[in-house]
C-alpha cells in the first residue's frame, strides 16, 4: 500500500478534530443523522517515534459516521459498534501504526537501524461516556503482519464553547506496548550496537508513551471550518531507557496539525 494512503488513513495530528466536527453537527441532530466530512491540511510530526527532528506533510481528511453502527475516518480509522448502550460503547477497531523510512531515519541511522513499514492494527475497544463532555476508554490491538501489540487508555474532555460557536477539547492518552514492538523500534542487537558505538539493548514490554492533545474547530460557514491541534507526548518505560533514543532522539515529542474541513 502506498505510504501516502497510510498517512491519509491515520492522520495522527488531526486526532480529535473529527469529534469536534461531530460536535458542530450536533446542532443538526447529528445524534441520529449520518455525518460526512472531507478536507485537506498539513501536519508536522516527529520523523520517527522518538526522533529529535520533525517532518511536514500534506494530508487529506475524511470522516464518515453512521451513528450507532460504524465510523471510517482519517482520524480514528475504522470503528464498528457492537455494544451501544446509554453510557457503555464497545466493538471492533482498526487503524494504522506509523513506521519509519530510511529518509526518516537520516544518513547516520538509515544504514544501521531497521526500516519499519506502516502497519494495519486491529482489535477492540470499550468506553464509558459519563456525559456529553467526558468519556474514558481503552483499546487492545495487534499488528497484522507484525508482532507488535498495544493497549491504549484515553480520556476525552469537551471544553465549554468559545464565542458560542467554537468547539474545543482535550484528549489524554497512554499506550503500553509488548516486547516485540519495543524491541523492533528501540532495541539494538550486537551488530547494530557495534556500528553505532553503543551497548546492545533488548527492551521488554512496558508503557511506551503518554500524551495530551488540544483540539479546536472554528466554523467558517454552515458547512465549512478549520480544525487544528497540538499534541505533546513523552516516551516512557523501556523506550525512554533506550540508548538509541538517548543518543539520537529525545523523550519529548511535539506534533501539530491544521485542516480545512467541509461537512455535509
Amino acid at each position: 500500500m502506498p505510504r501516502i494512503l497510510h498517512h491519509s488513513l491515520l492522520a495522527i495530528t488531526f486526532a480529535g478534530c473529527g469529534s469536534l466536527v461531530q460536535a458542530q453537527e450536533a446542532v443538526k441532530d447529528a445524534a441520529t443523522a449520518p455525518v460526512y466530512a472531507i478536507g485537506a491540511g498539513a501536519q508536522r510530526l516527529p520523523a520517527w517515534l522518538g526522533a529529535k527532528h520533525q517532518r511536514t506533510q500534506a494530508l487529506p481528511f475524511f470522516d464518515i459516521e453512521l451513528p450507532g453502527k460504524a465510523e471510517l475516518s482519517s482520524v480514528d480509522g475504522l470503528t464498528v459498534d457492537v455494544l451501544r448502550g446509554k453510557h457503555w460503547h464497545g466493538g471492533l477497531y482498526a487503524d494504522i501504526v506509523w513506521g519509519r523510512t530510511r529518509s526518516d531515519l537520516g544518513p547516520q541511522l538509515a544504514p544501521v537501524v531497521k526500516r519499519i513499514n506502516d502497519r494495519l492494527v486491529a482489535g477492540g475497544y470499550l468506553e464509558h461516556e459519563f456525559n456529553k463532555t467526558f468519556t474514558i476508554g481503552g483499546r487492545a490491538i495487534h499488528e497484522l503482519g507484525g508482532g507488535g501489540a498495544y493497549a491504549d487508555l484515553y480520556a476525552d474532555v469537551t471544553l465549554p464553547k468559545v464565542f458560542t460557536h467554537v468547539d474545543h477539547g482535550l484528549e489524554f492518552s497512554a499506550r503500553a506496548a509488548n516486547a516485540a514492538s519495543n524491541r523492533e523500534r528501540f532495541g539494538l542487537d550486537p551488530t547494530q550496537a557495534t556500528q553505532l558505538n553503543l551497548t546492545p539493548w533488548r527492551p521488554g514490554a512496558s508503557w511506551q508513551q503518554a500524551a495530551v492533545q488540544y483540539q479546536i474547530f472554528v466554523p467558517t460557514s454552515e458547512h465549512t471550518g478549520i480544525a487544528a491541534n497540538i499534541e505533546y507526548s513523552r516516551l516512557l518505560g523501556e523506550p525512554a531507557s533506550s540508548l538509541l533514543l538517548k543518543s539520537f532522539g529525545q523523550r519529548n515529542q511535539i506534533s501539530e496539525g491544521i485542516a480545512f474541513v467541509y461537512h455535509f
